[in-house]
């Protein structure tokens, strides 16, 4: 049986497959080959990332096709009920690479504080010959430690950023429809653990108690901050979204960061993503990655193998 990886599988993955009989395929097809490739190669399983969709015409017209699996957790590529309806499996890795988003909503939390967003632009043009001035452009920097962050959405990598807010000696709040109270376990070297139960509050009590916020929910047909939810933001708050293009209002949130309500954000993916807009990737304020939260060799290894699992249980 032949598996597409048409966006990349890590080869632990590749490995777990092909030890357990199938045959791994990691060519990239592209999007309007993909249904041509998928018969003429009699695929049974086709493995994405974000970049491949996977709607209800690829599925009508692919009948080998049994299983469809992201590598990943956010599903918006895939017309998952559709598929499901027409009995494929429908699979996904929701637990593989929450720390590794964390981290990243982290590397932007810790450079917003310390502006090396704007340090590493200008450093290498002016550091020669004006040190002095950029030294005291960046001398007033902040620290995390005390402050109060707001998580919205307090699914696995909501409370995987909670766990490292709190080992850094912030607050953490958060505010999620769907999880009334919930619980985080803090795992530390020596084998120790350490317990903090919370209860979500309103996203209006969030947003106005945050001097941090983190968003961490799918995809959805209208924003999740616009200007009404930034205009109750801290004065001097900041935003990190790691987690779906869409759910900020970008112009607001430009408008936003020019009044200085906000001091910076930082940015993972993007409404118009894959081609940002200018204003965005040339704003001073912002810090900016490719939509990378899950692309570090450990959570891509971590993917790779829960794919395989289960793969080899549903096709084997």
């Amino acid at each position: 049986m032949k598996i597409l990886a048409n966006d990349g599988i890590s080869q632990t993955g590749v490995t777990a497959m092909e030890n357990a009989g199938f045959e791994v395929i990691t060519t990239n097809v592209a999007q309007e080959q993909l249904e041509n490739y998928i018969n003429e190669n009699s695929v049974v399983g086709l493995l994405v990332r974000s970049a491949t969709t996977v709607r209800k015409e690829l599925i009508d017209s692919c009948p080998s096709l049994k299983l469809i699996g992201r590598g990943g957790v956010g599903m918006d590529n895939i017309d998952v009920d559709y598929a499901k309806e027409k009995g494929l499996h429908v699979i996904n890795t929701p637990a593989a690479s929450s720390e590794s988003v964390a981290e990243l909503v982290f590397a932007h939390l810790f450079g917003g504080v310390r502006f090396l967003y704007d340090a590493n632009r200008n450093m290498p043009l002016d550091g020669d010959n004006k040190f002095k001035q950029l030294k005291k452009s960046y001398a007033k920097g902040i620290e995390l430690r005390g402050k109060t962050l707001g998580v919205i959405g307090f699914g696995r990598i909501g409370r995987a950023t909670a766990k490292i807010a709190l080992g850094i000696g912030m607050k953490v709040i958060y505010h999620d429809p769907f999880m009334d109270e919930a619980s985080v376990s803090l795992s530390f070297y020596d084998g120790k653990t350490l317990g903090f139960k919370f209860k979500s509050l309103s996203k209006d009590e969030v947003l106005k108690s945050s001097d941090f916020v983190s968003l961490h929910v799918p995809a959805q047909k209208e924003y999740v901050i616009g200007k009404k939810e930034f205009e109750l933001m801290k004065s001097g708050a900041a935003i990190v979204n790691a987690a779906r293009g869409g759910v900020i209002d970008e112009v607001a949130l430009i408008d936003a960061l020019e009044s200085k309500k906000l001091s910076f954000a930082g940015l993972d993916v993007f409404e118009s993503e894959p081609s940002p807009e200018i204003k965005i990737l040339m704003h001073p304020n912002i810090s900016l990655t490719p939509h990378i939260g899950a692309a570090t060799g450990e959570a891509q290894d971590r993917i790779g193998e829960e794919l395989a699992a289960q793969i080899i249980e549903l096709l084997k």
